[in-house]
């Protein structure tokens, strides 16, 4: 036995929503509100909450190499310590003047921070830092305690 079909007009998300937006604006919107209410809600003592960038941690025998994302950033708006074994890496990413209404906004703005907690004891005094491309890379040589040693066997 067949049962009839009915056809109607448009894909899923459009018959979901008559007004003809996609679902992720929805959820778009709905995360938009919670943020904004989330930061109503801290008491008004507290500093802005930080995001963190996306970032890198390698190794290598001689060094630890941590890559940050941080495009659009300037170098003097970056501050970076190593302090026994955790290195902190902090800054703010500034907002920027703009002509006319802003409709819509995703990119982050204000206060970041990135910490990590390196495996061993590492020389403070020689960590590099450079900023490129929007990549700010920290390299942070290891300890001579720290490296490998290769042994060779007699026999």
């Amino acid at each position: 036995m067949t049962l009839p079909v009915r056809h109607r007009p448009g894909s899923l998300p459009e018959r979901a929503y008559p007004w003809n937006e996609p679902i992720a604006a929805e959820f778009d919107q709905f995360f938009e509100r919670m943020h904004r209410f989330l930061e109503s809600a801290a008491p008004s003592w507290a500093e802005p909450m930080a995001w963190a960038p996306l970032a890198d941690l390698s190794e290598t025998d001689e060094a630890y190499k941590v890559e940050c994302e941080l495009p659009g950033i300037k170098s003097e708006d970056i501050d970076v310590e190593v302090s026994g074994r955790e290195l902190h890496v902090t800054g703010e990413l500034k907002e920027r003047e703009r002509e006319g209404v802003l409709r819509r906004a995703t990119r982050r703005t204000g206060r970041f921070e990135y910490r990590a907690l390196l495996p061993t004891e590492v020389k403070a005094e020689d960590v590099h830092a450079t900023l490129a491309d929007g990549v700010l890379t920290i390299t942070v040589p290891k300890t001579q305690a720290a490296k490998p040693h290769h042994i060779e066997i007699e026999g």
